[in-house]
């Protein structure tokens, strides 16, 4: 009952949310060496799923890589651990995707498996919950004011949260806020393009909304 919850809140907000954006997938565990995952992300900001993978080059540090459908979406991430004990685990994930509105993503995750849960050195955890800070940069948006130097960056900060609620399903959100921009429209900073259809600029509200379904497959262990 709760995964068919989080899917119908997931399409809802796909409707009244849409943006032109996207954001690296989460694999919440600590990388094993050799291991190859694969997945695909359901995100608001792309509408269209892309597809995943994440090789672990060490037990530090994985790369990942996302094909979007025909390219928006398309991406490449790489994730360091920088910390773990118990329960917990820090990682740094550094990620570019493209899209209309690309962007280059710097996360601070924070994950942490539930207090219940059984853990074992043969099976990843299940029950994982995790929170970062993201620091967000559109370079090149859609929106270009010649009058205005620097107009077309997009600087944003904000916070996301997340949880693994089963062997194959994750879900993530959060929202990341353009300071320069803010919450109302200007001729410098226009929420949307001037121009039809009137999609989304760099510096839309909208633009910071991220809402990700994740569908985890087995990995090339167990294949």
């Amino acid at each position: 009952m709760i995964k068919i919850r989080y899917i119908y809140l997931f399409f809802y907000l796909i409707l009244f949310f849409g943006a032109c954006t996207s954001h690296p997938p989460v694999m919440p565990e600590v990388p094993k060496e050799g291991e190859t995952k694969m997945g695909f992300s359901f995100s608001v900001e792309n509408i269209i799923p892309t597809i995943w993978w994440r090789h672990s080059l060490n037990n530090y540090t994985d790369v990942g890589f996302k094909l979007g459908i025909p390219i928006s979406g398309t991406g490449i991430d790489i994730n360091r651990l920088l910390m773990k004990k118990d329960r917990r685990w820090d990682m740094l994930n550094l990620a570019y995707s493209i899209s209309p509105n690309s962007s280059l993503d710097l996360t601070y995750y924070m994950f942490k498996v539930h207090k219940k849960e059984k853990l074992s050195f043969l099976k990843p955890p299940i029950r994982t919950r995790w929170r970062a800070f993201r620091l967000m940069i559109i370079p090149d948006g859609t929106y270009d004011n010649p009058s205005t130097r620097g107009s077309k960056v997009s600087t944003r900060l904000g916070f996301l949260f997340g949880r693994r609620f089963g062997e194959k399903w994750g879900f993530e959100t959060g929202y990341f806020h353009d300071l320069k921009a803010g919450w109302s429209s200007s001729d410098d900073y226009p929420h949307k393009d001037l121009e039809k259809p009137h999609w989304p600029t760099q510096f839309s509200r909208g633009m910071g909304v991220s809402v990700q379904l994740f569908l985890y497959l087995p990995s090339s262990e167990k294949n």
